[in-house]
């Protein structure tokens, strides 16, 4: 299997795709970012307090420019996910590889992000469909982990549809904060 940090493959189905994310996406992932609807959906456990609510495309570019240098240092890989229909990118999916003291050691950590109108059971299967199989060998991992929060009541119907089952397990952030509300699919 390629090294994801030498060469980051992309996926596609009918609606979506995956692709690295790039500088040129800020004007559509501030849509995703500054959507009141969408943030509290997203995974900030462990982001040194990032809630991901970005309101100018200058904060916009930081978190890309972050991105891509976290790329450059093997720490994750962030996909914008584009719909085809109107070649819009309409939210971000990132994965790493965690090695840690916790149940979630080499566990593949997914963070999806979507503009609350893509925010559908429909959706987020379709985009995790493509996604999850690989990711396990891209992350060298037994496992896939991803938070859904009590209220994502869409994205856990989608999750429970794919296999993950909810985890009673807390993830223990770099400082020893415990979070939660995780849902576990195991390799």
């Amino acid at each position: 299997m390629t090294d994801v940090y030498e060469h980051c493959p992309g996926f596609e189905c009918e609606r979506f795709s995956l692709r690295l994310i790039r500088a040129d996406d800020c004007s559509d992932l501030l849509k995703v970012y500054s959507d009141e609807r969408a943030v509290p959906l997203f995974n900030s456990d462990n982001c040194n307090g990032d809630d991901f609510h970005y309101t100018t495309a200058e904060r916009m570019k930081q978190a890309i420019d972050f991105w891509k240098f976290s790329y450059d240092n093997r720490y994750f890989v962030r996909w914008t996910i584009t719909d085809k229909e109107n070649n819009e990118a309409i939210g971000t999916i990132e994965l790493f590889h965690r090695d840690s003291d916790d149940f979630f050691d080499n566990c593949g950590v997914l963070r999806l992000d979507l503009r609350s109108d893509y925010e559908t059971n429909c959706c987020i299967t379709e985009i995790l469909s493509l996604f999850i199989v690989p990711a396990s060998k891209l992350f060298y991992c037994d496992k896939i982990a991803t938070k859904a929060v009590p209220q994502a009541t869409e994205r856990i119907s989608a999750l429970n549809g794919l296999g993950f089952v909810p985890c009673t397990h807390k993830l223990v952030g770099h400082d020893g904060t415990e979070y939660g509300d995780y849902y576990i699919l195991m390799n």
